[in-house]
């Protein structure tokens, strides 16, 4: 049995912040695998299911992002289970927004989430970090990550999501590097334009002549049919037989 919690704060009014980009990940992969409904245990929501042949437990604390590590450690405790059985999805400012980085172990990097984790559960588990991008200053971190995913960012966290539920039994197989670049050719592919897209944009038309736009009604000058210059024209651009 394996345990895959997301993180994130309970409430509507933090559903679509950045710092919830764990339990939009946990959604997902419900949805994607058909994982049973939500139900309340361990201080947290939780939804049975499998993948890869393995039975999976999926949780999203709800004791507030600060105190993760006591609804996880709970879980890891009814199930008998260490933390080599857990993996973690969650917010890293540390990574531009759309990447995702996999791996066992580490430092809490500043998220008090995982801080919290470290102290329940120990550190060897599994982390699943998911790039929200940094704000560019420490002093606007906090903003940043209780803010909402603007409406611009849906574009590849909609598709984001999505790989990393299409790859979560490779995650429960524990073959880390093929779900990383599962979800990066996915990226690629939906977001890369191909095809027509790629060539250059057609050149605008020549502008007209400024002397033409102010005397549209003025016909063009009538080439000469006899004489030297008519000659001279026909052996530069040849002439009708």
């Amino acid at each position: 049995m394996l345990v895959f919690a997301g993180l994130g704060n309970p409430g509507a009014k933090y559903a679509s912040n950045r710092h919830n980009v764990g339990f939009m990940a946990a959604d997902a992969i419900a949805r994607r695998h058909s994982f049973s409904p939500w139900s309340k245990k361990f201080q947290g929501l939780i939804a049975e299911g499998t993948l890869a042949g393995e039975k999976v437990i999926l949780i999203k604390p709800q004791t507030f992002m600060n105190l993760s590590g006591q609804s996880v450690g709970e879980a890891l405790r009814f199930y008998k289970l260490g933390p080599s059985a857990l993996t973690v999805f969650y917010d890293e400012i540390d990574l531009a927004a759309g990447k995702v980085r996999v791996k066992v172990g580490g430092g809490s990097g500043g998220h008090n989430g995982i801080r919290s984790l470290d102290q329940h559960v120990g550190k060897d588990f599994r982390r699943v970090r998911i790039g929200v991008g940094h704000p560019g200053v420490k002093e606007m971190v906090h903003g940043h990550v209780l803010g909402d995913f603007a409406k611009a960012d849906r574009e590849w966290l909609d598709v984001l999501l999505d790989a990393i539920a299409d790859g979560a039994g490779l995650l429960a197989e524990g073959d880390d590097n093929s779900f990383m670049n599962r979800v990066t050719l996915a990226l690629r592919d939906k977001l890369t334009p191909t095809g027509d897209d790629d060539r250059p944009p057609p050149k605008a038309p020549k502008a007209q002549s400024h002397v033409r736009q102010a005397r549209p009604q003025q016909p063009a000058a009538k080439l000469p049919e006899t004489g030297p210059m008519a000659a001279m024209l026909k052996k530069l651009f040849g002439g009708k037989d």
